[in-house]
């Protein structure tokens, strides 16, 4: 299930807002909106980023921009209930009952790692094709990441080519002291949306992917785990306290109170 991230609408709104008024208690709105500048630093970095990686990864990366304004529920905790409701199905009904409780399931990778589990496969080669898939998993995550950083090298470096221009113009304009402030002011605009681009957006964005990443990555380690503990037929008491390790100690809490819940609901 996906929700808009409001930590992302958040930043944004307050990072314009204090950036807007701070330059409104000092000075013009109008000398940082600069059309040549933001060619320039804007333009410059994409273009060498357009060099840097092929067309459709291009694209792609790029796409990945909105995935910081919404989140993905990855709640850990309630996949290891579902691991330890999976272990109890097997532990009284067999692992081939299991079968029945895949087909409804959304999540791809579960539902594979069941599969596998239930054809008889090698345990190890369970672990061998689900660690291999979530390798490549977190390597295109990994890949998107370092398009975002990427960026975030190359926009003050284009803002400081930006600045070296304008440093030319302002240079060539020296018979005209009134002409030196005003394209000394553009020249240094453009290190500043150098700035913005990288501190503002880019590696923002790498960040928030980074954690994206990490987060779905436990949570597939945490299915891998716990899949190859239903297949070696261990009790799913020692099923949830092995995966309740990889939980942080609140949630930790929250899966033994949904267990207790059950038990008096069950009663």
């Amino acid at each position: 299930m996906e929700f808009l991230d409001i930590s992302t609408i958040a930043g944004l709104i307050s990072g314009i807002v204090f950036i807007v008024v701070s330059i409104m208690m000092n000075g013009r709105l109008g000398l940082f909106f600069d059309a040549p500048s933001v060619m320039i630093t804007i333009g410059g970095t994409f273009a060498s980023v357009l060099i840097s990686y092929p067309l459709n990864k291009f694209f792609n990366s790029l796409k990945s921009a909105r995935l910081i304004f919404q989140t993905k529920e990855f709640n850990t905790g309630n996949v290891i209930q579902r691991i330890i409701d999976l272990a109890n199905i097997a532990r009284k009904e067999g692992l081939l009952a299991l079968e029945e409780a895949a087909q409804s399931m959304e999540d791809k990778f579960l539902q594979k790692g069941i599969l596998l589990i239930v054809d008889g496969t090698d345990p190890e080669l369970v672990r061998n094709i689900l660690e291999t898939e979530l390798a490549f998993i977190e390597g295109r995550h990994k890949e998107v990441q370092g398009f975002w950083e990427t960026v975030a090298s190359l926009g003050p470096a284009w803002g400081m080519i930006g600045t070296l221009i304008g440093l030319i113009n302002m240079l060539d304009q020296l018979n005209d002291p009134s002409a030196i402030g005003p394209a000394m002011a553009v020249a240094l605009v453009t290190t500043f949306y150098g700035s913005i681009v990288a501190n503002f957006f880019a590696n923002p964005v790498a960040n928030k992917l980074k954690i994206r990443s990490s987060e779905e990555v436990l949570l597939k380690e945490v299915m891998i785990e716990g899949l190859l503990s239903i297949q070696a037929g261990e009790n799913p008491r020692i099923i949830e306290e092995k995966l309740k390790a990889f939980l942080s100690p609140t949630l930790r809490d929250t899966v033994k109170e949904n267990n207790e819940g059950e038990t008096k609901a069950g009663e």
